[in-house]
């Protein structure tokens, strides 16, 4: 699975300073817009734009919220079209899943990763009707139109300083990846119904944070982004557990705004020279914003993050320990070294 590379300094001085923007802008977009799902908006934005290294993009910019907002309407279609038939609701929702994986392992494209996120956010929603699938389809159309909008917007205020385009450079995966995305579809299902009985629909995202974890090709590698995912949501919860506590001393939107344009700045910056992935910064930006999009809505903000956290913890554990064991069973890849070297090679980027 292709991971952007860890933001040069030198290529993009700004870079902490631009990400950190964009999470202020997108929680400024939430109250304007008071969306259903606040935490959508409020993530979103972050993960397309902080996912671009070096120059601006205009492609990568438009093309992924145009892809975002194509599926998002497609699954929604698909979703309400089967609702009635559960049996072949369920298989639709296996074999999107098992092609949004093989392509991931076939090639390390990211582009069935976007796959596998709207049709498992989509999917679960449709298990809670066709009112909250409505509300996931408009969420994302706001969210991925604010993105378009705040991508060339902040690059414009804090352009980088190198003019060279990023190429990403994917590589293919080896074995029978029909294996592996099988048995990733397959446990990507089991946890789409645990993820329908034990989170609520604003809390998808962190979820869908958590279940990312599948996409990586070996057990080791699974292993290792788990525990990457898991570091990002304690940094996340804790960057918005200290927003919300010092908000509630003053509770004014100016204050709330600096407070998340430190939190986002702190974490921004761990992605340029930070002893961790740059992704799991970036991941925590998100968790951080989600969090605090989603509860500030409720009576009891800090209950609320920690169950949060707690929910995406267990998830993120239990589907990495169970794609291992079907791993190790099947042994789908023993074409390649399943080292701890490699896999770490696979799961992080190079800095």
């Amino acid at each position: 699975m292709y991971v952007a590379p860890r933001p040069d300094v030198n290529e993009d001085p700004l870079f902490a300073v631009r990400l950190a923007t964009v999470g202020v802008l997108s929680y400024i977009a939430v109250l304007v817009i008071n969306p259903t799902l606040p935490p959508i908006i409020a993530a979103l934005s972050v993960g397309m734009i902080g996912a671009q290294r070096k120059a601006f993009s205009m492609g990568k910019a438009i093309g992924g919220p145009l892809a975002m907002i194509v599926l998002t309407y497609a699954m929604a279609w698909l979703v309400q079209a089967l609702h009635s038939m559960p049996l072949v609701y369920i298989g639709v929702m296996w074999l999107l899943y098992f092609a949004g994986f093989h392509a991931i392992l076939k090639t390390g494209a990211p582009a069935g990763m976007l796959i596998v996120i709207v049709t498992v956010l989509m999917s679960v929603m449709g298990m809670h009707g066709a009112t909250t699938v409505e509300a996931m389809r408009v969420g994302f159309l706001q969210a991925s139109l604010v993105a378009l909008v705040l991508a060339p917007l902040v690059y414009l205020l804090f352009p980088p300083r190198t003019t060279e385009q990023h190429l990403d450079r994917p590589q293919a995966g080896g074995g029978n990846v029909r294996v592996g995305a099988a048995i990733r579809a397959t446990i990507l299902l089991g946890l789409s119904f645990w993820l329908y009985a034990v989170m609520q629909p604003s809390d998808m995202m962190m979820a869908v944070i958590a279940a990312m974890v599948l996409v990586f090709p070996t057990r080791r590698a699974v292993f290792f982004e788990a525990v990457q995912r898991i570091r990002a949501t304690l940094y996340g919860g804790a960057v918005a557990l200290g927003v919300l506590a010092l908000f509630t001393m003053s509770p004014h939107l100016p204050i709330l705004l600096c407070l998340i344009f430190l939190g986002c700045l702190w974490l921004a910056s761990g992605m340029l020279s930070g002893p961790h992935p740059s992704n799991v910064y970036q991941y925590a930006i998100s968790v951080a914003l989600s969090l605090i999009a989603g509860a500030l809505s409720t009576q009891d903000a800090g209950y609320a993050t920690f169950t949060r956290i707690v929910l995406t913890l267990t998830g993120a554990f239990t589907a990495a320990f169970a794609v291992a064991l079907l791993d190790a069973l099947t042994r789908w890849q023993k074409e390649q070294s399943d080292s701890p070297s490699n896999a770490c090679a696979q799961a992080t980027p190079p800095h």
